[in-house]
């Protein structure tokens, strides 16, 4: 007997389980699919969540940690801080997140079909029929990470640029900065792209990418750790990776019945591989799009939405001077000069304004309880895609 839905998403992670929910809250019958048994199971990301997807999808704190602020190391070892009155990140439990998101996606009405994987569809003139599966769809969603399996069997673009990135968790570095992200730029350990370590909830997560073909160096790294705190007794309680799409969003997204999203869709910044933001918002906006498409003969869901996905020009164009992996003599000559910096403090924190010295006096005063006034004043906030 077949089931059939509006609405089946291939993929829970966060572009899809974020569809799922605002899908199934909207008033469609969604099932999404998955080959893993559980949808914290392999997990190939840091987590690290920026402030804006934190706030616009309303992310659980008890899973998540503040990180107030960047150290970016150069090769030579000097570093600098880079901050942003208001401003943070989150490091995240992210397979407790993604179980979170799963609970909401289901509470709102989505049936979620774990252990069931993609292999192959049909698309017809009023939906997509998944034979394998006993499943059809009105409409189908590829939120199926980087090699995405949806695109290939439906002929849709397909990311082809990508960071490779390895990435261990550890018992916690007490002797690591806990208020920041601690991020290395080196040739040598990560061409193209950085190693970080980043003090997570209840764990140290410790990582590196680097560009294609060259592999990233977790040995280096680690070595490269110890002028940074003792890890003599470093206790490694999980290992992942997994690839990274750095060729920015793609251009053919969907067919009549078929559209991506999320990685699958290369929504993720060519330069700090950042894609939970936009696999949040892009992910709620597809479901919006397809219920208004199905049930109300709203604009068709694939144009509408690829005319508001990021292009990432200017990062791309950036993505093409990090690729090739300037030595790390030149990485030390530039990084602490002035023009670094303030590339640096937009890469992080965009147009928003960093002092290392106003935010430590101001922490300084909040942590003493005497703090008369309030720290400047941020724009209204606006919808930034990293």
């Amino acid at each position: 007997m077949i089931q059939r839905y509006d609405l089946i998403i291939v993929g829970g992670s966060f572009a899809g389980l974020a569809c799922a929910r605002t899908a199934a809250l909207k008033g469609l019958k969604v099932a999404v699919i998955d080959a893993k048994d559980d949808p914290g199971a392999r997990m190939r990301t840091t987590g690290i969540v920026v402030k804006e997807a934190s706030d616009d999808f309303d992310l659980p704190a008890r899973h998540m940690r503040k990180v107030r602020g960047v150290r970016l190391y150069a090769p030579n070892d000097r570093f600098a801080d880079f901050t942003a009155p208001g401003y943070f990140f989150q490091a995240t439990d992210t397979t407790s997140v993604m179980r979170w998101l799963a609970s909401e996606a289901e509470r709102a009405g989505a049936t979620l079909l774990y252990g069931r994987r993609f292999e192959t569809a049909v698309e017809h003139a009023r939906g997509v029929a998944l034979p394998d599966l006993g499943l059809h769809a009105s409409f189908l969603i590829g939120a199926d990470g980087a090699r995405s399996r949806v695109a290939e069997n439906f002929g849709l673009s397909r990311n082809t640029h990508f960071l490779a990135g390895l990435e261990i968790e550890c018992e916690p570095l007490d002797a690591l900065d806990p208020r920041f992200l601690h991020c290395f730029a080196d040739s040598k350990i990560a061409p193209g792209y950085i190693a970080w370590a980043v003090p997570g909830v209840e764990v140290t997560q410790i990582g590196v990418a680097a560009r294609r073909p060259a592999k990233p160096d977790l040995g280096e790294l680690l070595l490269r750790l110890k002028t940074v705190c003792d890890i003599r007794d470093i206790r490694v309680t999980s290992r992942r990776s997994g690839l990274i799409p750095a060729g920015g969003t793609l251009k053919h997204i969907g067919t009549n019945r078929v559209m991506l999203i999320g990685d699958a869709a290369g929504t993720v910044s060519p330069v700090t591989g950042g894609g939970i933001h936009t696999a949040l918002h892009f992910g709620r906006r597809a479901a919006l799009l397809v219920s208004d498409y199905l049930a109300d003969r709203g604009a068709h869901p694939v144009g509408a939405l690829a005319k508001e996905l990021p292009r990432y020009r200017a990062k791309l164009l950036l993505r093409r001077l990090l690729d090739l992996a300037p030595p790390n003599g030149m990485i030390n000559a530039f990084l602490m000069t002035g023009p670094a910096k303030a590339l640096a403090q937009r890469i992080y924190f965009h147009t928003r304004a960093g002092s290392t010295e106003s935010y430590e006096a101001w922490a300084a005063e909040f942590e003493r309880g005497e703090l008369s006034q309030t720290p400047p004043q941020l724009p209204t906030p606006k919808l930034r895609l990293i």
